[in-house]
């Protein structure tokens, strides 16, 4: 390790130890909305101008948008790939690619990486871009970083992170919209290339916490999933998530029409799979990672450049499942990958704490538009790689993302979750009463 490897190094585990529960100054919060963007990203493009100044995202759908619905045409379509990378030439775009990435190209030969210009198209409502300068100066983890403080509020809660921690806060307010409704498909990959459908669903994601009428919430988010693939039609499912998860944890209910009752399920959480995912996605890593952080340490890396999915609309709106889901992998074709800056978050297991993960390795995009991770075992070994695909809602404006593919480079299965593209796309409605989020609704939901 060189000497500036050990001064950022030392300055990240400094701000791990002693930056985790307090907000910024106001002095450092002046750089929001100048140098950095309101939710904490550099402004500036990078120096070899592969990355462009951010100039407020993507906000103007394209002229065949249809408002109100909710397929949205790729405004990039016509671009073609400035390179492409595979197990041939990664050595020469090493530094710009992450461990999984060189895993998979070296694991499956046909596996390659299409690179096209960067854009950065994620944009939000202006009120979300008030509250996160606000957050910057009123918002503080509590509980040892395991909760938010109830001033946090509206937008990203720490556009200027100085801990592991918080980087990962902001993964988990990752803003949606307030008000998320789609029907997607499931599917996952054997190793011999069998594809097999695990889920076909209707589902909804709120976020009281983006509720732009209220300036104040107990909740982060409510999920919810209705089941209509035939062998498991009427089951459905349903988590919250709350802001302080030390004094209330994950509520998560579970309705099956055999049993024609609702049950609390406290094994949505932590490495518990899920059914869908044929074992290869637990329940802390959905959407990348979700609920209480306990088990982990976050350790704050620093920033760097790489290769992600972004702009995806090809994958969400214009693919068919038949299309996708190759042996192996997602088809290259359709994944379309641009260099973005990235926060990196180093999560090891505590000492004495159990999780099927020792170790986890998150990359955050600076522009809060997505995140990629990477898993390993007990020995230390690279075990699962996962890919959250963004695809911007343009007309909100929010940097949708709730399509993601997990890998399994052990045993050679990997599932994609949320495909949307075979049905009407992803809306974003009002928000529903609160009686819609009740056990007695998840219940009427379901076919008896």
């Amino acid at each position: 390790m060189n000497t500036k490897q050990r001064i950022i190094a030392a300055a990240a585990l400094l701000a791990t130890a002693v930056g985790a529960n307090a907000a910024v100054s106001a002095d450092e919060a002046k750089a929001l909305g100048t140098t950095l963007t309101a939710v904490g990203a550099e402004k500036a493009g990078n120096k070899d101008g592969t990355i462009p100044e951010y100039s407020g995202g993507l906000t103007t759908p394209p002229a065949s948008y249809v408002k109100g619905s909710g397929i949205r045409p790729d405004p990039y379509a016509s671009e073609k790939p400035l390179f492409s990378i595979d197990a041939k030439n990664l050595d020469k775009y090493a530094d710009k690619l992450t461990e999984g990435a060189k895993a998979m190209m070296k694991k499956y030969p046909g596996y390659r990486i299409d690179v096209y210009p960067s854009h950065r198209s994620a944009a939000f409502p202006a009120y979300v871009l008030d509250n996160s300068v606000k957050n910057a100066t009123r918002c503080k983890t509590i509980e040892e970083g395991l909760g938010l403080d109830s001033a946090c509020y509206g937008g990203v809660p720490f556009p200027i992170p100085k801990s592991g921690i918080e980087v990962m806060w902001n993964v988990q307010t990752h803003f949606n919209g307030a008000a998320v409704e789609f029907r997607a498909k499931t599917h996952y990959v054997d190793a011999s290339g069998r594809v097999v459908q695990s889920a076909d669903f209707n589902g909804y994601l709120e976020s009281p916490y983006y509720d732009p009428s209220k300036t104040s919430a107990e909740i982060l988010m409510w999920q919810r999933g209705d089941q209509l693939l035939a062998r498991s039609a009427g089951n459905a499912a349903m988590f919250a998530d709350y802001l302080n998860p030390v004094a209330t944890g994950r509520r998560a209910w579970s309705y099956s029409p055999g049993q024609r009752r609702v049950r609390i399920s406290p094994d949505f959480a932590y490495d518990t799979p899920t059914d869908s995912s044929g074992g290869v996605q637990v329940f802390d890593e959905s959407s990348t990672f979700s609920g209480k952080m306990d088990r982990f340490d976050f350790k704050l890396v620093g920033k760097k450049e790489v290769y992600m999915p972004y702009n995806s609309y090809k994958l969400y709106y214009d693919s068919k499942v038949v299309d996708i889901l190759k042996p192996n992998f997602v088809n290259p074709d359709l994944n379309r990958f641009e260099l973005h800056r990235v926060w990196v978050v180093e999560a090891t297991l505590k000492p004495g704490k159990r999780h099927i993960y020792s170790k986890r390795v998150f990359y955050v995009d600076e522009d809060q538009g997505g995140v990629m991770a990477e898993t390993y075992d007990a020995s230390g070994k690279l075990w699962r790689v996962i890919m959250n695909y963004t695809a911007p809602s343009y007309e909100v404006p929010a940097p949708l993302s709730i399509m993601i593919s997990h890998y399994d480079l052990v045993n050679g299965i990997y599932v994609l979750i949320s495909h949307t593209g075979e049905y009407y796309g992803v809306k974003h409605p009002e928000p529903r009463p609160s009686k819609f989020w009740t056990p007695d609704s998840l219940a009427g939901s379901g076919i008896r």
